[in-house]
């Protein structure tokens, strides 16, 4: 049964302490991404070296799904339109972009600022990191697909990453118990699919793919703290990944009453 949300000047003030420390926090998330995720970083040293392991691991899964692409067209085109349209960066953000503007009809504005910063930040971030990289997409006879830029990270896999943790995230609370195990499953799907697609299509190192998933799980961890601090602060309890981020979704005033979101 949905609830009504009641503050006390108390709680309320509690409550805009809260929310300056998660705008600091939410912001100092997605600027430490890179540096704090550890296992991007090594995949970046490795990428940058030209570790040899890592070189033989690129260039035969390149070879192999380029070879099978070439001899399966139609597998290639069924591919290409999971690529292009259903799990392209614009479609997922578009997702996320709409997701937004509901939690912001629902009052739901400290989770609509996560969802929003996780995903612009995660696109700079994968932006500014191809920048400093600079490294070559696969080179291939006979390509199959073309995709503009540089390589590492693979935007799509750290869109996937980042969009689906968004949507799985924020509305878990609004999905039945028995459902949820499916929807966490449909996540990991299109996340691996993502990748899969990119270095099958030629477009795309394995190691690219690698960096951008971990790239893109860094955002979403870092930006998970900034708004379980948030929960902290302000007074709620915690929650576990298996609740989304605010199981009060459900609610009628989702979360605490501010100077804007107040009736």
């Amino acid at each position: 049964m949905p609830t009504r949300t009641t503050t006390t000047p108390a709680a309320e003030q509690r409550t805009r302490r809260a929310d300056r420390r998660f705008g600091v926090r939410l912001l100092g998330a997605v600027a430490a991404a890179a540096a704090a995720a550890i296992p991007f970083a090594l995949v970046l040293v490795l990428v940058e070296a030209s570790w040899p392991p890592l070189r033989r691991v690129d260039a035969g899964a390149a070879r192999r799904l380029h070879e099978f692409a070439i001899e399966h067209p139609a597998w290639t085109g069924t591919l290409r339109i999971l690529s292009d349209w259903v799990w392209d960066p614009a479609t997922l953000r578009i997702a996320v972009a709409l997701l937004t503007l509901w939690l912001l009809y629902r009052r739901a504005w400290r989770l609509a600022a996560w969802a929003a910063v996780t995903a612009t930040g995660g696109a700079l971030t994968g932006v500014l990191v191809k920048v400093v990289v600079e490294r070559a997409r696969p080179s291939l006879e006979d390509p199959v697909a073309q995709a503009p830029g540089y390589s590492f990270p693979s935007g799509h896999a750290m869109t996937a990453t980042t969009s689906c943790a968004v949507l799985l995230l924020v509305l878990l609370p609004m999905v039945p118990r028995p459902w949820r195990a499916l929807c966490w499953g449909v996540a990991a799907v299109s996340v691996l699919g993502v990748g899969f697609t990119r270095i099958a299509l030629g477009v795309h190192w394995f190691s690219d793919v690698i960096g951008g998933w971990l790239l893109g799980a860094a955002v979403v961890v870092l930006t998970g703290w900034a708004f379980e601090a948030w929960r902290t602060d302000s007074g709620r309890r915690p929650t576990s990944v298996a609740e989304g981020l605010e199981p009060e979704l459900t609610d009628e005033d989702p979360e605490p009453p501010t100077a804007v979101g107040r009736r």
